[in-house]
């Protein structure tokens, strides 16, 4: 494993990350990276994912991600204070036989990083199931240890979130609906924002794994018409509607549906034609850059909500934007899951699913409302919106823990704290 010097140039216009490794399998030569972009109080935040193709230059950027979402949900008077950005990423595919092997071979690796400074879960091509089995294999506590040092009952924090975790909906775990439910509602009131009823809607979601799924769910249950999902094996359509549940009762494990279940009026078609189908609302939940400068063009929708993270490129972001399409930006739209985590941990709210359900739409309709407007009042993109409060809610941060979010002088609550890496 390698450390990446900080004297390495930036990525252009981005700042340089607090720290970046290089870890190369033994056994395979498969490599992995994780990027810390900025530590909060000693700790950065910031999932895992698994794909064929995985480059450090991707997880830099999905590190960066993770410091606007923590920083979009800060509120002072909650308990939780947000941590900083981080990301981990292994270059195979989910599907090669050896990639548990391999990520247990990673994880163990990075023992150090997991122990004190950086939280993880599930991403692309990894689920948390798996990460918390391996987790115990090598030996850790939990994934998002790091974090213990930071609560008052770290005990008591650790069974609330346990409990959570444990809390059906419908058939489905709580923790994989609250990211598409997030996603969900951003959509939705964005729907509101310019005026079009849902029930006079129709979505297109690209991906249905547990983000993509989720929000097919609640866009449907809101009267939004899902007529298309795009899967790893292809696109199922229909003008009708698909029945959301039903397909949600067939899919695999990593969000492949079963074509022997589908439904009379159901169609499939080739993988990329999502982009063909015209909609209101456009979901990519599956892989970054899959909406570039040139298929853009084949796009006919109002609304696209970035579930995965870094699906448009930014010359086909502002094209969209040019012909009138609202980017819902990946660290605004899908900055859910990883918020809820944190605040039934903290003890913002219980493990109840109600709760959950509320605060994560209050906080998306708020974070999505004042974006939007943000957004026409000044003639920008609603990501420029966005980063605009990410930039004073860093500012407030600082001023409350320091330069870099360390913290100075007295700590206002919690237990021991991390020192910085």
């Amino acid at each position: 494993m390698t450390a990446t010097p900080l004297s390495t140039p930036p990525l252009t216009g981005a700042p340089q990350p607090h720290l970046k490794l290089i870890w190369t399998d033994p056994v395979t030569g498969r490599r992995g990276f994780v990027v810390i972009d900025r530590l909060i109080r000693g700790v950065a935040s910031g999932g895992l994912r698994m794909r064929e193709g995985c480059t450090l230059e991707e997880v830099r950027g999905l590190a960066a991600g993770m410091t606007r979402k923590e920083a979009l949900h800060y509120d002072p008077d909650n308990r939780y204070i947000p941590l900083g950005g981080a990301k981990g990423g292994i270059d195979c595919s989910p599907h090669d036989p050896r990639a548990r092997e391999i990520l247990s071979r990673f994880l163990e690796a990075m023992r150090c990083v997991l122990e004190h400074h950086w939280t993880t879960g599930e991403d692309l091509g990894v689920r948390q199931d798996t990460i918390d089995e391996v987790i115990t294999e090598v030996g850790l506590a939990s994934s998002i240890q790091a974090i213990y040092p930071l609560l008052d009952d770290d005990a008591q924090a650790r069974q609330r979130l346990a409990d959570a975790f444990a809390i059906d909906v419908d058939g489905v775990a709580l923790p994989e609906l609250v990211g598409g439910l997030g996603v969900a509602e951003s959509a939705l009131t964005a729907l509101d924002v310019i005026g079009l009823p849902r029930g006079s809607a129709r979505a297109v979601v690209q991906g249905f794994g547990s983000m993509g799924g989720a929000t097919a769910r609640y866009l449907a249950q809101a009267g939004v018409t899902v007529v298309a999902v795009a899967d790893a094996h292809g696109v199922i359509t229909n003008p009708d509607g698909l029945d959301v549940e039903h397909l949600l009762r067939t899919r695999d494990p990593l969000g492949g549906i079963d074509r022997g279940r589908l439904r009379p009026g159901d169609r499939e078609a080739d993988g990329d034609t999502w982009l063909d189908i015209p909609c209101d609302i456009l979901v990519p939940a599956a892989v970054s850059y899959c909406i570039d400068a040139v298929n853009q063009t084949r796009i006919d929708t109002r609304i696209i909500a970035e579930a995965a993270n870094m699906p448009t490129l930014p010359e086909a972001e502002a094209a969209l934007h040019a012909r009138g399409v609202q980017v819902i930006p990946d660290f605004v739209a899908n900055s859910a899951t990883n918020a809820w985590w944190w605040w039934t941990l903290f003890g913002d709210i219980g493990a109840d699913a109600a709760q959950a359900d509320h605060k994560v739409r209050e906080s998306m309709r708020r974070i999505t409302t004042d974006m939007l407007t943000n957004a026409r009042q000044f003639g920008i993109t609603p990501r420029d919106a966005a980063l605009g409060v990410v930039a004073n809610k860093i500012a407030a941060i600082d001023a409350r823990f320091g330069p870099g979010g360390v913290t100075a002088g007295p700590v206002p609550s919690g237990g021991n704290h991390a020192a910085a890496l």
